[in-house]
């Protein structure tokens, strides 16, 4: 707890109090208390409220070795939590419809039920990331507990026939492998809403959690009635994810249909605009898409102004709009109507970053690392944050932290081109140039028309001072489409290659 209050406080405090240390000065730390050692004298053994004393130097001898074996014995590590919280993973549904043609309902069931539980203040969501990376995986329940270090796991399955729907959840507690809670529903497809609210319902009081009034309302709100709609928020959900700019047009036009199925889903207008902002960035710097996201963006909040996504998806709008003081009260609403709000942390601190901030950018990016452990995102703005701010050693030792997450999470997902490609970065900070390359190319093999990764490769070759093979993935993406000038203009990662005649010349496509 000393260690996570330290990381709170600003860049500046954690500068002295490390010359504090490297001077001899006193810190505020409490020193730790020195153990009496055990003499062969005297082993007290509590049991409950009775202490019993074993004289006999052989029954001492035997303690002792037993005390060294448990020592030595390498034992599973213990699920860690704040104190009084749980902790649950929702896995993927399994497709038990007659066509196996319901994949994107399944994923859509489980992200829904475990978008409503991160809500709950004294429970630990799994992230999806991890929870969907064990989808069509034959493994013991119990083995994926474990690995995703949680106390329990939902797990369930989804048949759709016609307006037919047959849901069965199970709640498994990882200790013992038994069932907390179990149910099957037989009912019609309308019906989704409810069933999904009262299994949200049937854990919480599994978990024996209280509920604030708040959380309650959060639980109970579906965004829309409309069957269809929500159908197609799902789709869009699931594009939204891949993260890529031809995933990124397939969820523009499910969250479209979303809206024409129903035009006061206030989600489905924050998914939209929270793509076409996407897409902008990384994507088309026509202004016509930011345009776009602006007006989805207001949509939505006027829609429901209480929604903690419309107010992320307003700030990130609005900041790539440069409205940066407006941008950044957007995100502190929505962290403080949801605290656990990954986005809200995530976001802003790009935005604080952008503007030069990176004292609080740092601060907002752990806090960001703290509501998602196992999202290596924010782990990597908190680098470059930390380096902006000339904290070297900070730097290094976060750095190394985000190489760890990178390597558990492809563990996990072994094939997600985007944590391939900031991992690479990370371990080029590391000095492991040979792991660098390999991920990175990795990650082209996978997408090799991606145009954020042609152009993330030309960056990193270009920081090895491989000039060559810099400028045929830089080529290779702008002849893909990527078109933003101003970026590349700015961006120190090109600075290899920038006075090369060849790269003045790919330049004139522009």
């Amino acid at each position: 707890e000393k260690d996570k209050e330290k990381r709170y406080q600003s860049a500046g405090e954690v500068r002295s109090e490390l010359e504090r240390i490297e001077k001899g000065i006193p810190t505020t730390e409490k020193l730790v208390p020195k153990r009496k050692p055990i003499t062969s004298k005297e082993i007290t053994i509590k049991f409950g409220l009775k202490k019993l004393l074993i004289p006999s130097l052989a029954v001492v001898a035997l303690a002792i070795l037993v005390v060294i074996i448990w020592q030595v014995i390498p034992r599973k590590e213990a699920v860690s939590l704040e104190p009084g919280k749980s902790s649950i993973a929702v896995l993927p549904f399994a497709d038990l419809s007659p066509q196996k043609d319901q994949e994107y309902f399944c994923d859509g069931m489980a992200e829904a039920l475990l978008n409503a539980l991160t809500n709950i203040k004294d429970l630990h969501v799994a992230a999806r990331t991890s929870a969907f990376s064990f989808k069509d995986k034959e493994q013991d329940v119990r083995e994926i507990g474990e690995k995703l270090n949680v106390q329990t796991v939902l797990e369930g399955s989804v048949r759709k026939a016609g307006e037919q729907l047959r849901i069965s959840v199970q709640l498994i507690n990882i200790a013992d492998g038994f069932q907390l809670w179990s149910k099957q529903y037989d009912r019609k497809i309308d019906d989704v809403f409810a069933i999904q609210d009262e299994i949200a319902q049937n854990i919480v009081q599994a978990l024996r959690i209280e509920l604030s009034e708040e959380e309650k309302q959060m639980l109970e709100k579906s965004g829309t009635k409309d069957v269809q709609a929500y159908d197609f928020y799902i789709r869009g959900r699931e594009y939204f994810q891949q993260y890529h700019c031809r995933s990124f047009k397939y969820a523009i036009e499910m969250f479209s249909q979303a809206i024409k199925k129903d035009p006061e889903y206030a989600l489905a207008y924050a998914g939209l605009a929270d793509t076409y902002a996407q897409y902008y960035m990384y994507c088309d710097r026509n202004k016509e898409n930011l345009d776009q996201a602006l007006l989805a963006s207001k949509k939505a909040l006027d829609l429901d102004p209480e929604l903690a996504e419309a107010h992320v998806s307003r700030g990130l709008t609005i900041s790539q709009n440069l409205e940066y003081e407006e941008a950044e009260k957007e995100f502190e609403t929505a962290i403080r109507l949801n605290p656990k709000l990954f986005d809200a942390y995530y976001f802003y601190g790009r935005t604080l970053r952008v503007q030069g901030k990176h004292k609080q950018a740092a601060l907002v990016f752990e806090q960001a690392s703290q509501v998602r452990p196992e999202d290596f995102q924010a782990p990597t703005f908190l680098v470059s944050a930390y380096a902006d701010l000339g904290l070297e050693k900070e730097a290094s030792e976060a750095n190394a932290r985000a190489v760890e997450v990178f390597k558990k999470h492809l563990e996990l997902n072994p094939d997600d081109s985007r944590a391939l490609v900031l991992g690479s970065f990370a371990l080029l900070k590391s000095d492991d140039e040979g792991t660098a390359v390999e991920w990175m190319e990795r990650a082209v093999a996978l997408d090799p028309e991606e145009i954020s990764i042609l152009y993330n490769a030309a960056c990193l070759y270009s920081l090895m001072g491989r000039v060559e093979e810099a400028l045929d993935y830089f080529e290779k993406a702008i002849d893909s489409g990527y078109s933003s000038k101003e970026w590349i203009e700015n961006d120190s990662d090109l600075d290899g290659i920038r006075n090369h005649p060849r790269f003045k010349e790919i330049m004139k496509k522009l």
